[in-house]
């Protein structure tokens, strides 16, 4: 998480934040003299589509590992605004820490997202460019806020030691609020590299042991939250 963090700090402090008819005062120079700052935006967004898929890993739940593909397609209204939709699958298991707390006889609530449908808001105003070995890379500065519905599976039935099929997942459908945020490295004018950093934030029940309770747990409203890192590649038409 660190190198993460370090990494986007480096991305952040490269980035441009004047526009493109920017007028810088140099006080060495003649006074009736300006220079004008050309950003020089080689690859434009206004009026455009893209489609992508990325890889993603969480990085967070403590009993669950998870991996997970999506499909998307966004639509760029302006030159920093657009729209995007997309698709996530997501493959799920135990990690060792859900093994430990299951040999310790106790049970490790957990709710898996299955798939994730999501619709954001695109905000792009930063981009910059790196020159590397002589190759200039541009890049763009995205930043999306939205709604998800999202399928999980949770394991609420491992509480009630009576039950035969305690080994079950029960199946719920939530909204959830959603955001990211992320680069685009352009390749060339149709093709980008993507990578992103990706929250969800669900409000969902969470499964308590409650001996009182005849099934021997009880359920209260509780805060998911899920994160993932995800590198994908944009076309744009």
């Amino acid at each position: 998480m660190k190198k993460l963090l370090g990494l986007l700090l480096l991305f952040t402090t490269s980035f441009v934040f004047a526009a493109e008819n920017s007028v810088y005062d140099f006080s060495w120079l003649d006074k009736d003299k300006e220079i004008y700052v050309l950003q020089n935006r080689k690859f434009r967004k206004d009026k455009t589509f893209y489609l992508g898929a990325t890889f993603g890993k969480s990085l967070s739940g403590a009993f669950i590992d998870r991996l997970s593909g999506s499909l998307y397609g966004g639509f760029f209204f302006t030159e920093n605004w657009g729209l995007e939709l997309s698709f996530t699958k997501a493959s799920n298991s135990e990690n060792a820490t859900h093994d430990a707390v299951k040999e310790a006889s106790t049970v490790a609530f957990y709710r898996k997202i299955e798939t994730e449908m999501s619709a954001h808001i695109v905000w792009s105003p930063f981009y910059s460019k790196i020159n590397t070995f002589n190759t200039i890379i541009y890049y763009d500065w995205l930043f999306g806020a939205g709604v998800s519905s999202i399928a999980t599976k949770d394991n609420r039935k491992e509480f009630d030691t009576g039950s035969a099929d305690s080994s079950d997942l029960t199946d719920d459908t939530s909204v959830a609020f959603s955001w990211f945020t992320g680069f685009r490295f352009f390749l060339s004018e149709s093709w980008s590299a993507r990578v992103d950093f990706r929250g969800t934030h669900s409000n969902a029940d969470r499964a308590v042991a409650d001996t009182a309770e005849a099934d021997g747990f009880s359920t209260k409203k509780s805060w998911f939250n899920y994160y993932d890192f995800r590198l994908g590649l944009n076309y744009t038409f």
